[in-house]
């Protein structure tokens, strides 16, 4: 079992990532290293991320940063949980570039409507946190999430009237 990860370790994991690839590329964090770096947490177990274009040497250099810092590595990100959200590209906010990466948090409205329908405790504090740093605004969350309703029948997991109605109490409180 690996230690926890805390800001300075996700900030040597990306520093260390940067220097070790062997092409340029765009690495999305999410999940619990968002959390650490906007600074609602202290710490994360996984650090979950996304690579959108791969570089070159990508899983080579996870494989040894991720013994050498003693951190979990999870290729996570919410398109895996429920539909791609329109434009998540473009919400996405640059964090860091090192060597040939740009680091980036995956689109926070994404992290939180996959949050709300997995509705674990960490995830409703997450988006509550989400909220309260004026991150996401009720109303645009609301209809990012009527986008995506339609293609919801292609993720047999999800219970589309109860995500409708978890994105509903929250929207409306």
């Amino acid at each position: 079992m690996r230690t926890s990860a805390d800001s300075a370790k996700i900030h040597a994991f990306m520093a260390a990532l940067g220097r070790t690839v062997k092409s340029a590329g765009r690495v999305y964090l999410t999940g619990g290293a968002t959390a650490l770096l906007y600074g609602w947490r202290s710490s994360t177990i996984d650090v979950d991320l996304k690579a959108d274009p791969e570089p070159s040497g990508f899983f080579e250099a996870i494989a040894a940063i991720k013994d050498s810092l003693d951190v979990n590595i999870e290729l996570a990100a919410p398109d895996q949980f429920i539909p791609e959200l329109p434009g998540w590209r473009e919400r996405s906010s640059f964090i860091v570039k090192h060597g040939l990466l740009e680091f980036f948090h995956y689109d926070i409205y994404s992290q939180a409507l996959a949050k709300i329908e997995r509705g674990h405790d960490r995830d409703v504090t997450d988006v509550q946190a989400m909220c309260q740093h004026q991150l996401i605004a009720k109303d645009r969350l609301w209809e990012l999430f009527q986008t995506i309703e339609p293609a919801l029948i292609r993720y047999p997991a999800i219970t589309p009237s109860e995500f409708r109605h978890s994105v509903d109490r929250l929207c409306t409180t």
